[in-house]
């Protein structure tokens, strides 16, 4: 008899522990599922307070932490003020045919764009020359003699250099002004749209990533030569990697009315290296 009222007190002892009770059951009705809230954690509200930064920035804002994420103002200005560049150009012609060539791009850097010195030798199955920029102006050098450069040539040469990444890096320098156009998505990507207007009033718009402020693709008209109307053009930044402490694209892809029409593949580049000033002078001077 004793064995018999052990059982169910022990029993009735398990359901007070776990939480069952043990009067008879009662048909309840189903008590609603609370929607689940979401805990913030350290990573949500750092990024809340950082899109809360961001949307309060401005343009000089954007392009000063632009330089910082290429490795800072001071970096800049001593690593890359001089340095060779060598790589490989693929043009990509109307007919469907494409057109490769080795280059070798030297340079020194002035006060500003204007007082720069680039020197660029490019060689092609059937012709060896050299496009030269110096005090200001430019010219060429072919079989050891200088010349004129054709116009498509000259606007290709110039359009490199005035819009280009160091353009925005060095906007001070070269007395631009700035004007956010605001942030946009595209493709998934978060992005600044800066403008940046020359001295000259020839203007450059910058597409730069809200997460990495590296400048993904820059856009500009322009006309390729002299009475030939405008074009849109686009510049593409790709692959980029650390070089010396600042980050370089290794790969640049131009585009023409929405038609690639050239590549170019970085094979090496050394900045800090010394380069003689005469590699800048004309032949004949």
């Amino acid at each position: 008899m004793h064995r018999l009222f052990k059982a169910p007190a022990l029993l009735t002892l398990l359901f007070v522990v776990v939480g069952f009770s043990v009067e008879p059951a009662v048909a309840q009705q189903p008590t609603p599922t609370p929607t689940p809230q979401s805990t913030p954690t350290p990573a949500n509200i750092r990024q809340q307070k950082l899109d809360k930064n961001l949307s309060n920035i401005n343009a000089e804002q954007v392009a000063e932490v632009t330089i910082l994420s290429y490795g800072s103002r001071p970096v800049l200005a001593q690593i890359r003020r001089n340095g060779v560049e060598r790589g490989r150009l693929i043009r990509f012609n109307t007919d469907g045919k494409t057109e490769e060539s080795s280059y070798e791009r030297r340079f020194v850097r002035g006060e500003n764009a204007e007082k720069d010195k680039v020197r660029l030798d490019q060689k092609t199955p059937s012709l060896e020359y050299s496009l030269i920029f110096g005090d200001g102006r430019l010219w060429g050098i072919i079989n050891g003699s200088s010349f004129v450069p054709r116009a498509d040539a000259a606007s290709t040469f110039r359009s490199q250099h005035r819009h280009s990444i160091d353009s925005l890096l060095r906007y001070k320098e070269n007395g631009s002004t700035l004007s956010l156009v605001g942030r946009e998505k595209q493709k998934g990507l978060d992005l600044f749209v800066l403008d940046l207007l020359d001295k000259d009033k020839i203007s450059t718009r910058y597409y730069i990533s809200a997460k990495t402020f590296q400048i993904l693709w820059l856009e500009y008209q322009e006309s390729p030569g002299a009475g030939a109307p405008s074009l849109k053009y686009t510049r593409k930044f790709l692959d980029y990697r650390l070089v010396q402490s600042t980050r370089v694209p290794y790969r640049t892809v131009l585009i023409e009315e929405g038609r690639q029409t050239q590549e170019t593949r970085i094979l090496t580049i050394t900045y800090g290296v010394k380069i003689d000033d005469g590699l800048f002078k004309s032949p004949e001077a």
